[in-house]
């Protein structure tokens, strides 16, 4: 993928990716935390301990911060590692659309079921929603090739 500008964006989408790991990172040590944490209790209306400790804080068993790591690690494995396949683009696409979608149910959930918000996930909403932007766009860059 050499079209102008893809290898920019490319870089932003693994920068973005990486801060996902980072951020879901701690949401998983959050979930597992004994104790409260003062850094993201803002009160009950942003408080990520209380979002991280919830009944929808795991899909199946496995928590959902979990899920955000394993799928930013892999978005910043296409990105970098793998950014010159030819299938990437497709795949750049298709994973952060369903980050994102899986995303907005989770606010969906923090807005209407816990009635609380936290620092954290919006951080990662955020995060998946620029990465798709800029994966759509790769997948334009590239589809002109």
């Amino acid at each position: 993928m050499s079209a102008p500008g893809t290898r920019i964006v490319l870089a932003l989408i693994a920068a973005l990716s990486l801060a996902g790991v980072i951020v879901s990172a701690v949401s998983f040590q959050r979930h597992y935390a004994k104790s409260s944490t003062g850094f993201c209790d803002l009160g009950q209306n942003f408080n990520c301990d209380i979002v991280n400790r919830s009944e929808y804080s795991e899909v199946a068993g496995i928590p959902v911060a979990a899920i955000g790591v394993a799928g930013y690690a892999t978005l910043f494995l296409l990105s970098t590692l793998w950014r010159s396949r030819p299938e990437t683009p497709t795949r750049l696409v298709l994973l952060s659309a369903a980050g994102l979608v899986f995303a907005l149910y989770l606010t969906y959930v923090e807005a209407y079921d816990l009635k609380t918000w936290c620092i954290l996930c919006l951080s990662s909403l955020f995060f998946i929603f620029v990465t798709t932007l800029l994966s759509i766009f790769v997948k334009i860059r590239t589809a002109r090739m």
